[in-house]
């Protein structure tokens, strides 16, 4: 079976065609992609997998799922060590818990739905072209490439901004209640951190500034988390809310840092002790 094929059966490639690159029906999903995240650094692809495939995307990642890294532990939007010296009203001093948890590209079978769709050449030219890139590379990191996020009931994802300046992620499985997306678009820049506002999230004023987001198993998010604050709220009911995150960037090699490795999995490889050192940033942000 061609990749083209393979796609296919997993895609609903009559509204998303992304097994015909450069065509005129690919070339109008990108444009109108690359529209909504202009306007607010987000865009969901409604129904992406195909409606028949949806009950085994759930149930994959169901079964993978007590693969997570669980560590509940005192964070801040910033992902810095909460002992760093700030000024008393900066928006890092203000902590939470964060609960949710994390299985490992190395603990995702390379047959499952997720791990094909990241490994697809067609898919990884659909996002690229989403975000304006010439190409996007998979991570060399072996955990953190793709990843599913699980969020257990009583347990949220607290506010925070991504290190990668984009995220592309697949809700697997919906909370029976809570779990909503919630998100405040270019609240800060490369070039401003703009922490006044982003403490008026943080303490509850600052609700003018947040959009929620529905998202239903199949869809497909394209963010801009870098410069987005955002969160999933708390999980209520008796079902773990699943998303797979599919980690891509615009540089070979990239491997993430031994610390935040530690923090989101419970170890590192030595792939993350020899790159230590090695990154390049692409701003001067807190995180």
């Amino acid at each position: 079976m061609g990749a083209a094929d393979a796609l296919g059966r997993v895609i609903d490639t009559e509204r998303y065609p992304l097994t015909e690159p450069g065509g005129g029906g690919w070339r109008a999903v990108v444009s109108r992609t690359r529209d909504e995240l202009a306007k607010s650094g987000c865009c969901v692809l409604p129904d992406f997998i195909r409606a028949p495939l949806r009950d085994a995307l759930r149930a994959e990642c169901a079964a993978i799922a007590p693969h997570a890294h669980y560590d509940v532990e005192t964070v801040n939007a910033y992902n810095i060590d909460v002992r760093t010296p700030l000024p008393d009203d900066h928006p890092g001093r203000i902590t939470v818990e964060r609960g949710n948890a994390f299985v490992p590209r190395d603990r995702i079978p390379e047959d499952l739905i997720v791990h094909r769709l990241y490994s697809s050449g067609l898919f990884q030219r659909f996002v690229a072209a989403c975000f304006g890139l010439p190409r996007v590379h998979e991570l060399a990191d072996p955990l953190s490439g793709l990843c599913l996020n699980v969020v257990n009931p009583g347990m949220e994802h607290p506010w925070h901004f991504d290190t990668n300046e984009f995220t592309v992620s697949m809700l697997t499985q919906e909370a029976e209640d809570g779990g909503v997306f919630e998100y405040c678009p270019g609240i800060r820049t490369a070039e401003s951190e703009n922490f006044g506002d982003v403490r008026r999230v943080l303490t509850g004023q600052g609700g003018d500034l947040v959009r929620r987001l529905t998202l239903r198993p199949g869809d497909l998010q394209l963010f801009q988390g870098r410069y987005a604050l955002h969160r999933v709220s708390t999980v209520t009911g008796r079902t773990a809310r699943h998303t797979a995150i599919f980690a891509y960037s615009e540089r070979p090699g990239v491997v993430g840092s031994v610390a935040r490795t530690r923090q989101l999995f419970g170890r590192v490889l030595p792939e993350h002790l020899a790159a230590e050192g090695r990154a390049v940033r692409v701003d001067r942000l807190l995180d």
